[in-house]
């Protein structure tokens, strides 16, 4: 499998070494552009957790379906992950929601690495966002006062021919401002995660062409 192939079809491994060019404490680099026209932050801080697991070859990311009880953002697609307690590190409040949302043992997550915070067009909640790999598929036990729905998708699926697409909107913060979507069979994912889904995935396509 060629480099480009394996950038469209990355496994755990792609993913791990992709990270490691960002790390976890400084997620910057000068070779891998930021994501653009982020919007200002303005809300209470948050975190999520991407967690990442490998299955006949694959990586694959966990999503959840908001629960309609939310008072926020209900019905959404979004990664595990909420505001943060008072003095509570944003690793930690990923790690918690984690396992409050979808009963994820937090003690199998292997940190690879932190994304660029980023915020919401609605609240701009400013949020951190962590990939960790898990050792396999989770049993997952959503909690239905959150999640609809817990599901997984495989990184391959997201870069799939009409999958991704971008809208230009103009915000009261920005004009023409890049909204990204992936289309699913069943969800829409858009907004802040799908915001990281596309720098998660550019920066394991930019090194797998690269690497």
């Amino acid at each position: 499998m060629g480099a480009d192939e394996r950038a469209r079809h990355p496994g755990l491994h792609e993913v791990r070494i992709a990270l490691a060019t960002i790390g976890p404490a400084q997620p910057s680099s000068a070779q891998i552009p930021p994501l653009k026209a982020e919007l200002p932050f303005g809300g209470p801080p948050a975190a999520v957790l991407v967690p990442v697991f490998e299955e006949d070859g694959e990586a694959h990311v966990i999503l959840t379906r908001r629960s309609d009880r939310l008072r926020s953002h209900t019905g959404e697609v979004s990664f595990p992950g909420g505001r943060l307690e008072p003095d509570e590190a944003p690793l930690a409040a990923a790690l918690r929601e984690a396992t409050e949302e979808v009963g994820l043992d937090a003690t199998t997550v292997e940190v690879l690495g932190q994304l660029e915070p980023l915020s919401t067009m609605s609240s701009r909640a400013g949020i951190t966002p962590f990939v960790g790999a898990l050792p396999g598929r989770p049993p997952l036990d959503p909690n239905p006062h959150e999640v609809a729905h817990a599901f997984d998708v495989a990184l391959s699926a997201l870069m799939a021919e009409g999958v991704y697409r971008e809208e230009r909107w103009d915000t009261p913060w920005a004009d023409d401002h890049p909204v990204y979507f992936f289309d699913l069979p069943e969800d829409i994912v858009w907004g802040a995660t799908a915001r990281m889904l596309y720098r998660l995935l550019e920066l394991v396509v930019l090194n797998g062409r690269t690497g």
